[in-house]
Order: C-alpha cells, then sequence, then structure tokens
C-alpha cells in the first residue's frame, strides 16, 4: 500500500466529511450562510440561487402529496383495524394542543401586550421589496391537491386494513420504499441548500427586517410562547415516551425538524425531516409514518398561537372592543379553519382571513396589517407545528404502539 492510498485512509476528504456532519448543523450553517451572503452576494449571482429554489421549490410541492400517500395509505394498513380508532385519537389530540396554543396565546396577550403597545402605534406599510427573479422556472404541478391525497390515503389505507387481499397493500408498500429513496437520494441531501437561498434571498430584499423592525415588541413575546408551548408540549408526552422521558432531550432530537421549517415555512415540505427525527426518539416506523404527515395537516398549534397573538394585538392598536368569549369562539372555529390551507408558506392566514373579519370585524385595511405581520413570524409558526406533531406521535405510539 503506497503513502497516498494510506493518506486517503486516515484523512477523509472534504466531501466524505461534509457528509459525516449532521443535517441540524448543515441547517444551521445554510441559514447562517445565507444570511451572511445576503450583505455581499451579487444579483446576478443571487438569481442562480433562487432559480434553483424555485425549480427545488416546484418538485418539492409535486412530491408532497406522493409522499403523503406513500406514508399514510400503507402505515393505516399496517395498523390493521386500530387505523380507525388511531386517526379519531390523532385528529383529537392534535386540535387540543391547537386550542391550548390558542387559548394560551390569548391569555398571554391579555397580560403583555397593554404593557408594549400603545394604540394606532403601528401603521400599515403598502410598499412592497424588490424581489429577486429566478433566470426561468420548471412547472411541476403536483398531481392532486394535499387533501385530495389525505382522503385517498384514508381510503386505500383502511380498505386494505379490512380486507383480506394483500394485491394493494404489496403495491403500496413499493410505493412507499420509493418516496423513502427520494427523500433520502435527493430531498434531504438538497435542504440545506434550499434554505441557503432562502435565506439569501430574504437578506437581499430586506422584506423580513422592515417588518420584523416594525413589529419587534410583538413577535419577541411570541416568539417566546411558541418555545415555551413547545416544552410544554413535550413535558405532557415525555411520559408516553418509548425512549428518553427528558423533554428537553425529546425536543433537542426535534431540533432538525425545527430548523428546516424555518427555512421551508411548510410543515408538508418538512414531512421527511420530521418522519426521520420522530422515529429517532424512539416512535414505531408505523405510527411514526400514520401520524407526521396526519399532523403536518390538521396540527397547528403555532400558526394559531400566530393568529391569535397577532389579532389580539392589531385588535388592540385599533382600540376595537374583544372580550373572551368573542376569542374562545374564533380560536375554536380557527382550529379548524386553517386545515383548509395546509403546508403553503402563509397559507394559515389567508384561510383564516373570513374569520377576521366575520367574528372580529377586521376592515381589508386591518387584514393586510394582519397578512404582514404574521407573514414576518410565518416560519416560527410552521417550525413549532411539525415540532410539536413529534409530541403527539409519542403519546399515540404509546397508546396504539406494539407493546415492548
Amino acid at each position: 500500500m503506497n503513502i497516498s492510498s494510506m493518506n486517503s485512509i486516515h484523512h477523509p476528504s472534504i466531501l466524505q466529511r461534509v457528509k459525516k456532519i449532521g443535517l441540524l448543523p448543515k441547517i444551521i450553517i445554510a441559514i447562517a450562510a445565507g444570511i451572511g451572503a445576503g450583505y455581499i452576494c451579487p444579483i446576478w449571482l443571487a438569481r442562480i440561487f433562487v432559480t434553483f429554489d424555485a425549480i427545488f421549490s416546484q418538485f418539492l410541492g409535486f412530491c408532497i402529496p406522493l409522499i403523503i400517500i406513500g406514508f399514510v395509505a400503507p402505515s393505516i394498513a399496517d395498523l390493521g383495524n386500530k387505523a380507525g380508532k388511531m386517526l379519531l385519537a390523532t385528529a383529537l389530540l392534535a386540535y387540543l394542543f391547537t386550542l391550548g396554543a390558542g387559548f394560551l396565546s390569548y391569555f398571554t396577550g391579555e397580560i403583555f401586550f397593554p404593557r408594549l403597545i400603545s394604540p394606532m402605534e403601528y401603521v400599515a406599510d403598502d410598499s412592497s421589496s424588490a424581489t429577486i427573479t429566478p433566470y426561468f422556472s420548471i412547472e411541476m404541478p403536483p398531481l392532486m391537491p394535499v387533501m385530495s391525497a389525505l382522503l385517498i390515503s384514508f381510503i386505500l389505507g383502511l380498505g386494505c386494513a379490512f380486507l383480506t387481499s394483500g394485491t394493494i397493500k404489496s403495491c403500496l408498500d413499493e410505493l412507499r420504499d420509493i418516496i423513502m429513496k427520494v427523500i433520502g437520494k435527493v430531498i434531504i441531501p438538497l435542504l440545506p441548500l434550499y434554505i441557503f437561498g432562502i435565506f439569501l434571498d430574504m437578506t437581499l430584499t430586506g422584506e423580513v427586517a422592515e417588518v420584523m423592525n416594525t413589529f419587534i415588541k410583538i413577535i419577541a413575546v411570541i416568539f417566546g410562547l411558541h418555545i415555551f408551548v413547545l416544552v410544554l408540549q413535550y413535558t405532557i408526552a415525555a411520559p408516553f415516551s418509548q425512549g428518553s422521558k427528558n423533554p428537553l432531550r425529546l425536543l433537542w432530537t426535534m431540533m432538525p425538524a425545527y430548523f428546516t421549517a424555518l427555512g421551508t415555512q411548510s410543515s408538508a415540505a418538512t414531512i421527511p425531516v420530521t418522519l426521520k427525527q420522530t422515529v429517532n426518539m424512539g416512535v414505531d416506523k408505523d405510527i411514526a409514518g400514520f401520524t407526521v404527515p396526519l399532523c403536518a395537516t390538521i396540527h397547528m398549534s403555532g400558526s394559531t398561537l400566530k393568529l391569535v397573538a397577532c389579532g389580539l394585538a392589531l385588535m388592540m392598536t385599533r382600540s376595537m372592543p374583544y372580550d373572551t368569549s368573542m376569542f374562545a369562539g374564533f380560536i375554536s372555529m380557527l382550529g379548524v379553519t386553517i386545515i383548509a390551507a395546509p403546508g403553503i408558506p402563509g397559507g394559515a392566514v389567508m384561510a383564516s382571513l373570513g374569520l377576521f373579519t366575520s367574528m372580529l370585524g377586521f376592515s381589508e385595511s386591518d387584514c393586510a396589517l394582519m397578512i404582514a405581520l404574521y407573514i414576518a413570524m410565518d416560519s416560527f409558526g410552521t417550525a413549532c407545528n411539525v415540532t410539536g406533531d413529534g409530541a403527539i406521535s409519542i403519546i399515540i405510539g404509546k397508546i396504539f404502539g406494539k407493546k415492548r
């Protein structure tokens, strides 16, 4: 053996070292690098990364319905006659988590916002930031909407669970294997580059900094609140865990999903990472394959938390009348309504505008300001949503998982 070959054994290449870096450090590096590059990167170079993001985003959107069918349907089929009960239990638990976050947000705002907000302190800004356009884009429309994919998954999965024929079940298992290959070989490796491009674009346009500076006090309270919600959720889930009983350790395991959601701003787009980290917490693969894609659609703790806090803050700035009963009805309806736009960055606020106008009395200008305030924190709400999915999975895994 020559010296060069010996050196290659004892000194791995840069590429090999990069591959050994965990997903969480890669995502953190991508975020920091994107922000830093935004101050020095020329527009022509930034457009290259924006072009990649546009293409990758289209591909990700195309894959999302396939991911849902590929995970949910075979997982339901594997669960057999437990599937119906598990579906009901998961949906109920997700809704309770969402309601809890909404009411916690309301009462926290009642305590802190009057000390931070003066009436008419903020004025809606109709100006729009310049955007960095891609050189080109490739349209990749998904085969079906997310809700259609969920319904198909339920029908096929429940059908396989209660029928003796294994033909469709075998096809679903093979589909899951194919989707896992796509996730492991394409989506996960490219996610850091995708997130780098997102933060580069945000820094160059300056849109986030402008809104963040305007609403910094409110954002600080909401950010602290969503961290508290996650700690509370994992404190509730920890006694049900098949692995570690330490809620902070469980929460740390989910940090790759948290930071991925910060970049993608999409619960559905983060499903591959959320699923991987949920399994790493000790949740059964079949359970996780059922709960994670489902909760990406129906569990909206972070989004509800933000919508309630932002709505309350804006009502205070406008000196609009409100009371607890008004917000109780609003929160109850919100937990159902925002499911209409799962996995779409900023989709929760768009889906809930009807409730703001009908139940809280918002005008068009109020809704415009609401959108601006919400979008500034969109990624943090999404991160709270997907990270909380792991806590739900732990509880469901204990109830319906295999006995050890």
